[in-house]
């Protein structure tokens, strides 16, 4: 299944388009390396998202085309979710 349709499908993301955009600006990893929203996703691969000031990296457990809501979240465990400190983002023109 291709990446931006699972991360719909498993609702991390609420639409398709937001999961191809993300991609595109290169803040989505799968297995470590930067992916396209054509890629496709496998059982075991590691996805690592990047949202605004927070990562979410999740390991894919089950690839199913439809899903109910309740359902959804077991295509998938959560490895690690942090949030990058604010402060770490320094803008070089500042000083």
């Amino acid at each position: 299944m291709r990446l931006d349709k699972y991360l719909k499908t498993a609702r991390i993301l609420k639409r398709r388009e937001a999961a191809k955009e993300l991609a595109l600006q290169q803040r989505i990893k799968v297995n470590g390396r930067i992916a396209k929203p054509s890629t496709e996703i496998e059982i075991g691969n590691v996805i690592e998202i990047e949202f605004g000031l927070r990562i979410l990296e999740i390991r894919v457990l089950d690839i199913q085309k439809q899903v109910s809501k309740q359902n959804a979240q077991l295509l998938f465990e959560i490895i690690k979710e942090e949030k990058i400190n604010e402060s770490c983002m320094c803008d070089i023109d500042s000083k």
